[in-house]
């Protein structure tokens, strides 16, 4: 049974349920990891351990492994000319169509299959070494059935060929495609595209984009009425560039996260305070569009679910780094690090559906686990541009 000593282990153990802000993970000072079998055996104090230790990591810190909940993976190509756009003074309103998620779909068709994964694979193992054990890859790109579905395909291949944990999302309404009527295209996505998807084991969520360029709050229910049918999660981008109400309605609708946040309402707040939908935190699309910061205080003082992600994707946050996302959290959102730890791992892996298997290091879960430069989980946040991660673990094997 392979163990390993560490000079602080935090565990993020919350017995299979989120942990609801303020509170924080405990920290355990001259701690030990034993794994078997790919799986958790003891994590706690050294003076709780019977048994040897095979690797003692003085002066480092051992956490779970990061779990990004929300990406835009697979994607094909980047948007650096948007970027530039964007700070001379256009907004990602005016680019909407000609660019944006419009200009994505137009890469991810005119591109084959084996060069999208070959675009993909060196991100998500750059990934892995910035610490990221488990994630969601999301749809989105496609625009219509038949590429909405290739998509989630080649997000099902990849997810295959990679030692990371991933759950797959259908953002089956991210814009609305050229040529289409909104309504038509939510009617279609709700007998057609979720149902195909579904028969065929491609879709473990169903995620609506809820904006004034993209879908309503009124589509949301409609959607949320085929997902609950279909048994699967429902997940909403909510209140992003303006207020829409689209959080509350998450919350009403027992939606697993409302995500973005960024100009959500008193009664939004309201609601994620006291309901257990996650407000899943994008700070690195926050810094890069130049957005208004949510009230992350008041959600946290409330006693909220937050989790944190990158929302990796070529235009409005091409950030896969999570100890990046966290030190953005962190500067931007005020975030503790350690509320910050907790939301990128157990709270994360909750708004997946993996709370029972991963994002926190307890017995019985599987091995996931990052060494971290230093004595102290702060140190990941003060250094932003550093990668803190000595080693990755899956499964108790270290990466690379």
């Amino acid at each position: 049974m392979p163990a390993v000593g560490c000079s602080t282990l935090v565990s993020c153990a919350a017995g299979g349920t989120p942990m609801k802000s303020p509170a924080q993970p405990e920290v355990t000072r001259d701690g030990v990891l034993a794994w078997e079998d790919e799986v958790v055996t003891y994590a706690g104090p050294r003076s709780g351990w019977t048994g040897s230790v095979d690797e003692d990591l003085a002066g480092r810190t051992i956490v779970p492994g990061f779990v990004d909940c929300h990406t835009h993976l697979p994607f094909v190509r980047w948007r650096d000319d948007e970027y530039e756009a964007r700070l001379t003074g256009r907004t990602y309103r005016d680019l909407h169509g000609e660019g944006g998620i419009h200009r994505s779909a137009r890469l991810l068709a005119d591109s084959s299959d084996q060069e999208i994964l070959d675009f993909c694979h060196p991100l998500l193992d750059e990934m892995l070494a910035h610490g990221t054990t488990a994630m969601e890859l999301k749809t989105g790109y496609g625009l219509s059935v038949e590429q909405e579905l290739r998509q989630a395909r080649l997000a099902r291949t990849m997810a295959d060929a990679i030692p990371q944990t991933c759950t797959l999302t259908l953002l089956a309404c991210h814009a609305v495609p050229d040529e289409w009527d909104r309504e038509a295209w939510v009617e279609t996505v709700c007998r057609e595209l979720i149902p195909q998807a579904v028969a065929e084991g491609l879709a473990d969520a169903v995620d609506v984009y809820v904006e004034d360029i993209a879908f309503t709050v009124a589509d949301l229910e409609r959607v949320a009425e085929t997902v609950a049918g279909a048994g699967l999660p429902l997940r909403v981008h909510a209140d992003q560039l303006g207020h829409s109400g689209a959080a509350e309605a998450a919350v009403r609708l027992q939606a697993r996260s409302a995500d973005h946040l960024n100009h959500i309402g008193a009664a939004g707040v309201r609601a994620l305070r006291q309901g257990s939908t996650a407000a899943v935190l994008l700070p690195a699309s926050t810094l890069v569009l130049g957005a208004t910061a949510p009230p992350v205080a008041a959600l946290s003082e409330g006693g909220a679910v937050l989790a944190l992600a990158t929302d990796f994707n070529p235009g409005t946050s091409p950030v896969l780094s999570m100890p990046e996302a966290i030190a953005i959290g962190c500067a931007l959102y005020r975030l503790a690090p350690l509320e910050a730890l907790a939301a990128a791992t157990v709270n994360a892996a909750w708004v997946l559906g993996l709370e029972n298997r991963l994002g926190s290091l307890a017995p019985g879960k599987r091995a996931d686990f990052l060494v971290l430069e230093g004595e102290d989980f702060r140190m990941t946040p003060y250094r932003p541009g550093h990668n803190p991660v000595v080693r990755t673990f899956v499964g108790g094997v270290a990466s690379g």
